[in-house]
């Protein structure tokens, strides 16, 4: 995997992956950006997101579950001082579906969680603590 980080002017930089995508960050006014992008810690989070809704998209369609939306909903807190890496990050699942079984949504929550999301997983070993809840709503 490789990725390509330009920077455009004060605090922007345009991040392109090695897929081809690419992505703006900024920061506020007062660190020199003018708010045109996401911040870089912010993508940190964006991903951590990303994977383990795969994940649980994922296994939920292979377990048949009848879903409808997934949203993952990520809270996260900061060290006060520098480096300010994340302390702890809480992921909600709010899985909305048909006829959906609670207990495949935990398993779909635990697998991700301990086995196939690698951001998480990865952040969890450098000493992040990370929690994972999930809500279930169920449509006619």
């Amino acid at each position: 995997m490789k990725a390509q980080i330009k920077w455009v002017d004060g605090a922007m930089f345009l991040a392109e992956s090695g897929s081809g995508h690419t992505l703006v960050m900024d920061g506020p006014p007062e660190a020199g950006g003018r708010n045109l992008g996401v911040r870089p810690m912010e993508t940190v989070l964006i991903g951590l997101g990303g994977c383990a809704s795969y994940d649980v998209v994922s296994i939920l369609q292979k377990a048949r579950q009848d879903i409808r939306d997934v949203r993952t909903e990520l809270e996260a807190e900061r060290a006060d001082t520098e480096p300010k890496v994340f302390t702890r990050i809480h992921l909600r699942f709010v899985v909305t579906g048909k006829g959906l079984k609670e207990a495949h949504v935990k398993r779909a929550v635990d697998l991700s969680a301990e086995k196939y999301c690698s951001a998480s997983i990865m952040l969890g070993r450098a000493g992040v603590e990370i929690t994972h809840d999930y809500q279930i709503v169920e449509i006619d």
